[in-house]
């Protein structure tokens, strides 16, 4: 069984505004936000979606509940919280670039860009839980067992051929497409407030065929 799975970023919130790590801290759609939501509403209103799933933070919710209203399917959105962003646990709502200063400089590193190129995705999940001085950031084998069960209850509803619609977070969709994608992509930033990420499931086999496309 092969299907098409549309992630689509929420859009904007107040967190992003204030440059916050926000996993599974929630914050609003801003004004701004709301309307790149209806901007990639009008521009996948015609999809024939065959089922709309989002991660359970409102964020997330809400950007799904606006583009399944203007969908041609007017679709119930599933909330699955298997696929919520990365949990950062005590950075949680501090300073993006503070946080990743204190995560990366026991590895030399400065950034997140900095700690991915130097080593890698599931090691930058993994840093993040060190960092932590309670340790209740997920690791990469947390975070990945949790997708995993995410894609399997998705696998329940998909029929061959089906379009998906999945409406989850930055780096979550970053993720994916460091896993999962083709070899003519080029990942050179995370995925911008409610773009698309287009990623196919072929008998349990991912690839992420297109990233970070414009809606707006």
């Amino acid at each position: 069984m092969a299907y098409q799975i549309y992630l689509v970023r929420h859009g904007r919130t107040w967190y992003n505004e204030y440059e916050k790590m926000q996993g599974w801290s929630d914050t609003p759609l801003t004004n701004e936000g709301v309307e790149v939501a209806q901007k990639a509403a009008e521009a996948l209103k015609n999809v024939d979606f065959a089922a709309a799933m989002t991660s359970d933070m409102k964020r997330a919710v809400d950007t799904c509940r606006i583009i399944t209203r203007r969908n041609k399917n007017h679709l119930a959105p599933q909330e699955l919280a298997e696929f919520r962003e990365q949990f950062y646990g005590y950075f949680e709502g501090r300073s993006i670039d503070e946080s990743w200063f204190a995560i990366g400089k026991p590895h030399h590193a400065r950034n997140f860009g900095d700690i991915v190129k130097k080593y890698g995705f599931d090691a930058t999940m993994d840093f993040v839980k060190d960092a932590d001085p309670l340790h209740d950031a997920e690791n990469a084998e947390e975070y990945w067992n949790r997708i995993e069960r995410g894609f399997k209850k998705i696998d329940q509803v998909a029929k061959d051929g089906d379009k998906i619609l999945l409406v989850t977070h930055s780096i979550t969709i970053l993720g994916l497409a460091y896993r999962y994608k083709t070899d003519d992509i080029e990942l050179n930033d995370i995925p911008a407030n409610a773009s698309l990420t287009l990623l196919e499931r072929d008998n349990g086999v991912n690839k992420v065929t297109k990233y970070n496309q414009s809606l707006i």
